[in-house]
């Protein structure tokens, strides 16, 4: 379709067509690179639309509005890049609104295109901008960094020249320093590819003869000049005359110091394509400058080194002659200790071997005498003796008798000898001398005069061409031998002296000699005794097993801390008391070389849980103590305790075994109470106590609490011992009687205490401690011996009295011996006595014990059961063992009758099994009428209880009549 034209600029076109153009030229835009492809690309538009029209850019500055002669025209597209507009100029009537469309949708894409395009542009020139930037920093950079280098002036300024190349075209480059003082010119670096005839870099060139030259233009103006040689030609017109090739284009620099021209920087092009700009003109002004500073501290810093070179030169010669003064004052000092030094040896108590060596010593100090000789002259047998020789070739000399030698000679005219190969020569040609030992390049010798006489010869000889004497030591050994010639005068004064003391000393060395032994041997049994003592020392304070201190050395270190305690009660230490829980299971399962070995090992890690200040010791046993110092609280001690605990619980690998043990620690603190160190080791004891009995493998402090239980159980023990000197333990009896007719048919004799002060008192009162004490066992016989004394009384002619005997007594293997000796010391019939056991006490060495009851058995003593059901109740204590009575523990008769209690079936099947062995049964603790009633009906016979009587002393019970009945 088409539609009718609706002006003379107008041609219609389809609108597919018009569609495609408008595709075709957003394409161009956006393949557009500058404003001109724009305005081509907007021209294809406006022709594919048929619009009459011309497009052309106008400068904003002028105004939009047309003039009347001026055809209309459209804005389409703003250029802010070059501040321009892009305008249509319409030819007739104005087009029509579909196109007007489109002309505006073109313009609004060219507009966003010809954005896009300044924006890019500025870009890049930032890009430029900032690039070219980092070049001249980096290049000042570098600049700054060659004045610091250690390049020489060469290096440094084609290192500058290159710098410089990387800113701007530097082929041909040369630097030119101005010296005002001599009004010259010199060129420390010249790069120019044409010129055939560079300056020298050293060479200094009159700035005469320069005149009218560039250079000598740009020193004399202090400007930078630039431009063509034509250009420079009408720039200096008058006074320019060109100097070497005819180059394209000329820069150049002035260098300034305080305003004054010290050189210049020239670059030269000779490419027709090349020319400098006014960019570069700056540029390298501002690079000169830096150039500049760092030329100055170059040549500052050569200038400094040319002074020091000066300066060093004179103190190197100033240095010569004071070596020389101080070699010479060397020499002197050397020579004048010698001398002192030959002095002393003369006085000093050494051997005559010693006192040549020493003199040896001396001289080579002073000259070479590598190989040195003394010869004595012994007048009595007219020969001559060489009492010291050290020698290259000839290692002995041997004396001899008066000859031809060199030594001779100087013996003979008592005069020094100098003598090279020819001089020897000589000598033995005109018979001075002959040939002794090996031939020498070079001989010295000087004569030892003492009493106006020659007596010795002091010699020096050299082997080598490298070691010659002249006469300068032979002046330096010819003063030396005066001296020695004087001690060795004194010397033998001395050995006259020594000798004619020597026989005296032989005898009182003869005399002493016996002392002496005696006095050998008296140090030796002195020193064997020290030794053993340190031992001993040793193995009193440390423990012979684990190495560790004992409780000796273990108290003096805590008294030690203690005493500072006192002095400052912030100086705080604790005291650990350390128990291994069970440790005599382990002993005696697998034996006590393991237990060692476990002992061992455990002390090693209790150490290894402590610093080195702290203290470990074992104090017997499984049982070992810590002093811990430094410590400012218990909880501090009781971390550490923690640390010990946990390193213990680390299974022990002894051999194949693996060993799992605990240990429980008892802690205490220092306080002022505190005076003895027992007291402190006695409380860590009980803390540690206390801490198994609230379960092992813990830690527990010793506080007031337990400080009083302590001072109890102290008092305790002191009145436990004193009550057995004074025979306060008594037996109380509680008759044991028929159920059947309430008749007593015996007696149980019961433990009581009849203390001064606290009245009387029960077994539970102070058993624990008795036993803790080790005093329950003599406290036992105590009371066996009373019973014995009063058992017939009450026993009468049918009856009897029980006693108990804990497991303890069956450790002794004469129990039944002792039991018996008492029997017959208190004429006692053995009827008359039985003896209660425990089921524990069975266990324990079962064929001691075994052996023990049968004997007594054997003799007639009855044997109990007590406290049956509590334990074990193994048929085999039965079978194995003499038993004739089982006592019922009273905790099976409190539940009688009541229902639902197994008490009856218990004591029922109890009752059956002692029938069937025709054993006899006795219930304990019968309180109430109910439970004899049951008692009776189950079958059981005997009793006891509250309900007969409570436990009384025997006075009581002798005072009425009693009828026994046969058990």
């Amino acid at each position: 379709m088409s539609s009718a034209p609706t002006s003379s600029a107008l041609t219609p076109r389809p609108a597919d067509i018009q569609t495609a153009a408008l595709h075709t030229a957003v394409e161009g835009l956006f393949r557009a690179t500058d404003a001109a492809c724009v305005l081509e690309v907007c021209e294809t538009v406006i022709q594919a639309l048929h619009i009459q029209g011309t497009l052309r850019w106008r400068l904003l500055d002028v105004s939009s509005e047309p003039e009347p002669d001026i055809p209309p025209h459209l804005d389409l597209a703003e250029d802010p890049q070059g501040l321009r507009m892009l305008v249509l100029q319409l030819p007739g009537d104005p087009l029509p609104e579909h196109l007007g469309d489109q002309l505006g949708w073109l313009g609004r894409l060219a507009s966003s295109r010809l954005r896009q395009l300044a924006e890019t542009s500025r870009l890049y020139e930032a890009i430029s901008r900032l690039a070219m930037a980092e070049r001249l920093q980096r290049a000042l950079y570098a600049i700054a960094d060659q004045a610091s280098t250690e390049h020489n002036m060469t290096e440094m300024m084609h290192s500058l020249h290159a710098i410089l190349g990387s800113l701007m075209y530097a082929e041909n480059f040369y630097i030119a320093l101005y010296d005002a003082a001599t009004d010259s010119v010199r060129f420390p670096y010249y790069v120019d590819t044409m010129d055939k005839d560079p300056p020298l870099p050293d060479q200094s060139v009159p700035l005469q003869d320069m005149r009218h030259s560039l250079t000598w233009n740009l020193l004399q103006s202090g400007q930078p000049i630039m431009g063509s040689v034509d250009e420079l030609a009408r720039q200096f017109s008058g006074q320019f005359v060109l100097l070497g090739p005819v180059c394209e284009h000329w820069l150049g620099v002035p260098l300034l110091r305080d305003g004054r021209v010290v050189g210049g920087i020239v670059m030269q092009s000779y490419r027709e394509d090349t020319h400098y700009t006014q960019h570069d003109r700056e540029l390298l002004s501002y690079v000169a400058k830096h150039v500049q500073t760092a030329l100055e501290r170059r040549e500052a810093h050569a200038e400094l080194e040319r002074r020091v070179t000066s300066r060093t030169a004179a103190l190197r010669e100033a240095n010569r002659v004071l070596r020389q003064q101080v070699l010479q004052r060397q020499r002197g000092e050397r020579l004048q200790a010698a001398l002192f030094r030959i002095a002393e040896l003369a006085n000093a108590s050494e051997s005559l071997e010693n006192f040549y060596a020493a003199v040896h010593r001396v001289i080579g100090g002073l000259l070479y005498a590598r190989n040195f000789y003394i010869a004595l002259l012994d007048e009595e047998p007219n020969q001559l003796t060489f009492p010291y020789s050290v020698d290259e070739f000839d290692t002995v000399r041997l004396p001899r008798s008066h000859g031809r030698g060199l030594t001779e000679y100087v013996l003979r005219h008592g005069k020094p000898l100098l003598a090279a190969p020819e001089d020897i020569d000589r000598l033995q040609r005109v018979g001075e001398i002959g040939q002794h030992g090996s031939r020498s390049v070079c001989w010295l010798g000087v004569p030892l005069i003492w009493g106006e006489r020659a007596m010795g010869v002091l010699a020096v000889q050299s082997y080598s061409p490298e070691h010659t004497y002249d006469v300068r030591d032979q002046e330096l050994l010819t003063f030396v031998s005066y001296h020695v010639a004087n001690a060795l005068q004194r010397k033998h004064t001395t050995e006259s002296l020594k000798q004619a003391y020597a026989g005296l000393e032989r005898r009182v060395t003869e005399r002493t000699r016996a002392l002496a032994l005696a006095n050998r041997d008296l140090r030796e049994q002195i020193a064997e005794r020290e030794r053993v003592e340190r031992r001993l020392k040793y193995e009193t304070l440390h423990d012979s097993l684990t190495g560790l201190p004992n409780r000796t050395l273990l108290l003096q270190r805590l008294e030690q801390a203690l005493q500072r305690y006192h002095g400052n009660a912030q100086d705080l230490f604790a005291v650990l008391f350390i128990d291994l829980d069970r440790f005599k299971v382990i002993n005696d399962s697998v034996g006590h070389l393991v237990g060692d070995d476990l002992l061992f090992q455990v002390g090693g890690r209790i150490r290894a849980c402590l610093k080195t200040r702290d203290v470990v010791a074992r104090l017997g046993g499984d049982e070992f103590a810590v002093l811990a110092e430094g410590i400012t609280d218990a909880r501090m001690a009781l971390l550490i305790a923690e640390r010990i605990i946990a390193e213990l619980q680390t299974p022990f690998r002894l051999g194949a075994k693996e060993i799992f043990t605990s240990a429980s620690i008892g802690i205490a603190l220092p306080g002022p109470h505190y005076q003895r160190p027992e007291e402190l080791l006695r409380d860590a004891d009980a803390a540690m106590y206390r801490a198994k009995d609230e379960g092992r493998h813990r830690a527990a402090v010793f506080d007031d609490r337990l400080r009083r239980e302590a001072l109890s159980l102290l008092e305790m023990e002191g009145d436990l011992r004193r009550a057995l000197s004074r025979n306060e333990f008594v037996p109380f009896y509680q008759p044991i009687v028929s159920l059947e007719d309430g008749r007593t048919v015996g007696y149980e004799a019961l433990l009581r205490w009849r203390h001064p002060d606290r009245g009387l008192l029960t077994p539970s009162d102070f058993l624990a401690v008795a036993e803790e004490s080790g005093c329950s066992e003599s406290i036992d016989w105590q009371i066996f011996d009373q019973v014995c004394a009063q058992a017939e009384a009450l026993a009468g002619t049918d009856g009897f009295v029980s006693i108990n005997v804990s497991g303890r007594h069956f450790r002794s293997a004469d129990l039944d011996r002792r039991l018996l000796d008492l029997l017959e010391a208190h004429k006692l019939p053995p009827r008359c006595l039985r003896i209660e056991v425990t089921e524990r006490a069975l266990l324990e060495n079962a064929s001691q014990v075994k052996r023990i009851l049968d004997t007594l058995r054997a003799h007639g003593v009855g044997i109990a059961l007590d406290d049956f059901g509590t334990g074990y109740s193994s048929l085999s204590y039965l079978h194995q063992y003499p038993i004739g009575t089982l006592k019922v523990d009273r905790s099976f008769i409190t539940e009688l009758p009541r229902e639902g209690s197994h008490s009856v079936a218990v004591v029922r099947a109890i009752q059956v099994l002692a029938d069937s062995l025709q054993m006899q049964v006795i219930a304990e603790g019968i309180e109430e009428e109910s439970q004899r009633e049951a008692l009776l009906r189950i079958g059981c016979r005997y009793g006891q209880g509250f309900l007969f009587a409570i436990p009384r002393a025997a006075e009581v019970w002798l005072q009425r009549e009693y009828h026994f009945a046969l058990p």
